[in-house]
């Protein structure tokens, strides 16, 4: 489900709740107003029925005829007033009790009627007039004070219902409000971590239950962002090794003319002093010869080596030899550059779990970095060693070049930055920190302009099972 039919559908069930509420207040509302109206018919009737009482008492004990005359005018007026309110009074009280208090008006009518006509005083009629009186008095009393009752019932469970009603409004959207945002907010934390993995260099796709809302349409692009990224950085790591490759290509070429020159001179020599040699002679010759053809075939195979597309082959390894066999892949660049190598490889370092074309890589970036910051007869020194907690072995690669600025050193590991111009790609140092930061190790720099830059490495000890 959408985030947005999500949002949508807890409003539409709120509104219906507070809908809901509003008819059920709206209601009670209605029946306590018509119920306090009845009230105020009531009072009114009865305050018109003690005056029929005190009138009633006037005929009967002080013989005062006019009594019944003001008995009866009390009685009209007060069925038109309960006639012209039928509608609120039923409302109110029901057609039950209503049509109670109607007959109870038009018995009492009747007994005054009866009394008015009669000729003398009649005991019964009295009787009757009095009980009639006191019966009317009573029941009006008693449904007003039971209306007064349900008007306060009414607003108590009114009151109530409304509170808890509102609890559970308040309840229910704190609840689906958590619900909806703690899911957002789990498909934000996947896409912050691949996001953050992006930025670092490592590239992976989140093996998760992906939702069917915008946040996993997001996830899906990331994914195959993610995806798309590491294809492109394999390309490019590629096509840096192949940019090195065409740096070292010259001094290469050099290193190799050295040992086919040295072929050659032999076998012109071994030609021409032929018939003159010894045995023994022939046989150094030869061997010189093999040994120029060794050197030429492992300078082949560590170009190739180097060259060679190939996935991540963990291992162990013991970094001062890697560093070694690197020197070798760079040692007519140095020559040809007239730049002297100062190593300060530290003894018996623990092994690294690396893999070493990669590590070579690095290395070749770095060294070939310094060398282009470098004039002739420079200094660039190696050094290996353990951090200071001992958890990684440290390679430090310090040229005394032209260093770099403080505004833009840090970024330097940026892709496609550059402080060469159109000399550089600014891909070089941007996949050495991925390929460090792949191999759990750290990469750091410090510079200073007109002394030089150092390059640090570190690696994680190879621990164990780790």
């Amino acid at each position: 489900m959408k985030v947005v039919t999500k949002i949508i559908f807890a409003n539409v069930f709120h509104i219906i709740l507070m809908a809901a509420i509003f008819f059920f207040a709206h209601q009670n509302l209605n029946l306590v107003l018509a119920k306090l109206r009845f009230v105020e018919i009531a009072d009114d009737l009865n305050a018109s029925f003690l005056e029929i009482r005190l009138a009633e008492k006037n005929y009967f004990f002080y013989k005062d005829e006019s009594a019944i005359l003001t008995i009866e005018e009390k009685l009209n007026q007060n069925i038109r007033a309960i006639d012209s309110v039928s509608g609120d009074i039923v409302k109110a009280i029901g057609q039950k009790r209503y049509k109670h208090l109607r007959l109870s008006l038009r018995k009492y009518v009747e007994v005054i009627e009866e009394t008015k006509s009669s000729k003398g005083r009649n005991e019964e009629l009295e009787g009757r007039v009095r009980e009639a009186g006191r019966e009317l008095r009573e029941f009006s009393s008693s449904v007003t004070h039971l209306e007064r009752q349900e008007v306060n019932g009414i607003i108590s469970r009114s009151t109530n219902v409304l509170f808890y009603s509102f609890c559970g409004i308040l309840v229910l959207a704190i609840g689906l409000s958590h619900l909806i945002l703690f899911n957002i907010l789990k498909s934000l934390k996947k896409i912050e971590k691949v996001a953050n993995s992006i930025s670092e260099g490592n590239f992976y796709k989140v093996e998760a239950e992906v939702s069917g809302d915008e946040l996993g349409s997001v996830l899906e692009a990331i994914n195959s962002m993610s995806q798309e990224l590491q294809n492109r950085e394999e390309i490019i790591l590629q096509s840096k090794k192949l940019e090195s490759l065409g740096i070292l290509t010259a001094g290469v070429a050099h290193e190799l003319g050295n040992p086919l020159n040295n072929i050659s001179m032999i076998a012109q020599a071994y030609a021409e002093l032929y018939d003159g040699l010894s045995r023994e002679d022939r046989i150094d010759y030869m061997e010189k010869v093999g040994e120029e053809t060794e050197r030429i075939k492992e300078i082949v195979k560590n170009l190739l080596d180097f060259a060679k597309p190939k996935k991540p082959n963990l291992k162990e390894a013991d970094i001062n030899k890697i560093i070694r066999k690197t020197l070798k892949l760079v040692q007519n660049m140095l020559h040809v550059c007239c730049i002297a190598i100062k190593l300060s490889l530290q003894d018996g370092l623990p092994k690294v779990f690396i893999d070493e074309n990669n590590i070579e890589e690095v290395l070749v970036n770095l060294i070939t970095n310094a060398v282009q910051a470098m004039s002739p007869k420079c200094e660039l020194s190696i050094v290996t060693g353990l951090s200071e907690d001992n958890d990684y072995v440290v390679i430090e690669v310090e040229d005394k070049g032209k260093g770099i600025s403080p505004d833009v050193l840090p970024y330097i590991f940026d892709p496609f930055f550059s402080t060469k111009g159109v000399d550089g790609t600014g891909l070089g140092l941007s996949v050495s920190y991925s390929i460090i930061k792949n191999h759990q190790g750290k990469m750091k720099v410090r510079s200073e302009v007109g002394v030089g830059t150092t390059f640090t490495i570190e690696l994680p000890i190879l621990r164990g099972k780790e």
